[in-house]
């Protein structure tokens, strides 16, 4: 009892801790970092709760989050497909695969690409002989195709009863027309589960790897820090409130807040929410006289779920609205099958 008290209010100093991220004022870093289709999330029930996703647990698309959350505890096995319409025309399809071992802990494989095609290419010829040589461009085509892809394998396991560590190790692939580079990176993660009110703490790293080198010009991955805390105050039979926080550092960004709410009733219909603090807005820093910049991009995320378990057969079905601001909104469908 005395531990979990200590540990109890350790996880409200943090929940303090990430509610002063908001106003922490950084100047932001664009285009720092390649690959950086990596920061998008990847699943309807991640979009809908705002991205606040670290101490989510039990599910196959953690291994594109916080790779600890894929240990599954009272499933063999897991399969999990998604699709996001995102902007400009950009698709995202991932699907994902978890089984766990007895004894052992549970093994996963993963897979995302991002990207576009058909893009009406303008190509520079050189014409002179003596210039040929030197011509980068050899694809005639009248369009070219931009195409990101990783490939993860993940390792979960529970190391006692309320600790959940996890590694995702990520081949990350980035081709535009004829040209493609291609680096290696690693995630880590962790769940710690308080044991009063289904309160958890999580941390995860992602994208620490090698970089993406353009010609003589290198560029490193999106290198993202994360903590978190999630908490169910309510939870009454078939009826449960989900609220859940994350403060997120990358590298080429300032601090950002998350946050996101599931409300689950007959625990059957799920029903979502969430918003990306310190993420869109204005940003006021500036090395000139000149106006802030509006650097807005997602605002507020809605969602919902169906969750049928039939026989030890479990189907789950998500999706997620995330308004945007100048691009067209995003929508994601996520469709989970488990195994127990």
């Amino acid at each position: 009892m005395k531990q979990e008290k200590i540990l109890s209010a350790i996880g409200l100093v943090l929940l303090v801790f990430l509610v002063g991220t908001v106003d922490a004022q950084q100047i932001r870093k664009a285009g720092l970092n390649a690959g950086t289709f990596l920061s998008i999330g990847v699943g309807a029930r991640a979009a809908g709760l705002g991205s606040a996703v670290t101490t989510l647990g039990g599910d196959a698309n953690q291994i594109f989050w916080n790779p600890a959350g894929t240990a599954l505890q009272d499933e063999r096995f897991q399969a999990t497909f998604s699709y996001n319409k995102w902007i400009a025309d950009l698709k995202q399809n991932a699907a994902a695969i978890t089984y766990n071992m007895p004894g052992v802990g549970t093994f996963g494989v993963g897979f995302i690409t991002f990207g576009v095609s058909g893009i009406p290419a303008d190509r520079d010829i050189y014409t002179a002989p003596d210039l040929i040589p030197f011509q980068i461009d050899q694809n005639p085509a009248a369009t070219y195709d931009y195409r990101d892809m990783a490939l993860a394998v993940n390792f979960s396991r529970y190391f006692f009863e309320k600790l959940t560590l996890g590694v995702t190790a990520k081949y990350v692939n980035e081709k535009i027309d004829d040209q493609s580079v291609a680096a290696v990176a690693f995630d880590f993660g962790s769940i710690y589960r308080i044991g009063v009110a289904d309160w958890q703490i999580g941390a995860r790293m992602q994208n620490l790897g090698s970089d993406f080198k353009y010609y003589d010009i290198a560029y490193s991955l999106p290198l993202t820090f994360s903590i978190g805390t999630s908490i169910k105050p309510y939870k009454h039979e078939n009826h449960s409130l989900l609220l859940a926080v994350d403060g997120v550092k990358t590298q080429d960004g300032p601090q950002y807040l998350y946050a996101g709410g599931e409300y689950t009733f007959m625990n059957m219909i799920s029903l979502r929410g969430g918003y990306k603090f310190n993420y869109s807005g204005t940003q006021s820093q500036s090395t000139s006289t000149r106006n802030a910049i509006n650097t807005t991009l997602e605002g507020y995320s809605l969602g919902a779920g169906l969750n049928v378990d039939v026989s030890g057969y479990k189907v789950v079905v998500d999706y997620a609205f995330t308004k945007m601001d100048l691009f067209d909104n995003a929508q994601r469908v996520s469709l989970r099958f488990g195994w127990k």
